[in-house]
């Protein structure tokens, strides 16, 4: 198996998206009625530019530990990026979605100027359907 390369980010980026990723490690313990409340929170906060939330998301990657024993995929992922978001003082709408044949879901992260995350592997013919937007 050949290694992929990491995602690299300036280092402001990753000092913040560290952080957003330990809480979000440590919400995802949480009922998701819960962590949904808690995003909601972030509602009075603008918008964050499309540009940004990629910049944040591309560095949520790149500080992902190699030696974590626990899961870390796209719903980790797309609430760190929505937190790295809220601790720069933006927000983002966390989304979590399905999609039939085969049955899968994915969560991704949402600005009015697009999305981050959403688009991944054979996304082009079978969409994503957004089942829960917070905020």
């Amino acid at each position: 198996m050949v290694p992929t390369a990491r995602p690299t980010a300036p280092r402001r980026d990753r000092l913040v998206a560290a952080v957003a990723l330990a809480l979000s490690l440590a919400m995802s313990r949480w009922p998701l009625a819960l962590q949904s409340a808690a995003v909601r929170l972030l509602h009075g906060l603008p918008y964050a530019r499309l540009d940004r939330l990629e910049a944040l998301y591309t560095a949520v990657l790149a500080v992902i530990p190699s030696w974590w024993p626990g899961r870390i995929a796209c719903m980790e992922v797309s609430l760190a990026t929505v937190l790295a978001a809220a601790l720069t003082g933006r927000r983002a709408r966390w989304v979590l979605g399905a999609r039939f044949l085969p049955d899968a879901a994915h969560a991704w992260t949402e600005v009015p100027g697009g999305a981050v995350g959403r688009d991944i592997g054979d996304a082009v013919d079978r969409p994503w359907m957004p089942v829960l937007a917070v905020p």
